[in-house]
């Protein structure tokens, strides 16, 4: 049985009630930031399999989203370009209708085992440059479009999210029986007729083998 909806009491409206809560950054968080991807962002980056995405349409309702690969998969083209290859997806395109509509983008780079991820912001614009997209071809297939971003800041994260939830360490990973099935999740959110748990299972393991590119 569902709860009941609960209404929230007492709420924060503004940043100094927050503040006087929470505190200011140290000089250290505060000089952090730069707006250019220098000689160590770029090192970051090509060390990094996995980066996640968030975006926001016109009328500011949010998504995030994942993107991975091979490290090294986000191409940086210059001190304040990089690039994105979009692979095959579910072609729901959440990011990328929400970037024709608002440019603005949110990235945070990480990498297996370390705790610290590299933050970036800029905007982004949908590319279809023949050069750009011929040289993330994996397999001999190139991708239909690149996700093309504008640096405006980049920054260290530190590793405190990934400390308090081990997210890194084997010894804290939920045993695989134990997990949720996405199979399952999905017939009972999608509720299409003549399906099963066996047949969406099928089609997400036939999508898995055979169009990762």
């Amino acid at each position: 049985m569902m709860k009941e909806r609960y209404q929230f009491q007492k709420t924060i409206e503004t940043e100094e009630e927050l503040r006087s809560i929470l505190g200011y950054p140290s000089e250290l968080v505060k000089n952090k930031v730069i707006t250019y991807l220098d000689h160590h962002c770029k090192e970051f980056i090509s060390k990094s399999p996995f980066v996640v995405m968030s975006t926001a349409d016109k009328s500011g309702s949010c998504d995030v989203s994942p993107r991975g690969d091979q490290p090294g998969f986000v191409q940086v083209l210059s001190e304040q370009q990089l690039i994105i290859p979009e692979r095959p997806g579910n072609k729901r395109m959440d990011s990328m209708r929400n970037i024709l509509s608002n440019p603005n983008v949110g990235l945070i780079f990480l990498i297996p085992g370390l705790g610290e991820t590299l933050r970036v912001n800029g905007k982004a614009k949908l590319v279809m440059d023949d050069e750009l997209l011929d040289a993330m071809a994996v397999k001999g297939k190139k991708p239909l479009i690149g996700i093309g971003i504008e640096v405006e800041e980049c920054f260290i994260h530190c590793a405190k999210a990934f400390k308090r939830s081990g997210l890194w360490e084997p010894s804290t990973w939920t045993e695989k029986e134990l997990l949720p099935s996405p199979s399952k999740i999905l017939f009972e959110h999608a509720k299409l007729p003549n399906t099963s748990v066996e047949s969406i299972e099928e089609r997400l393991e036939e999508s898995y083998s055979k169009r990762l590119y």
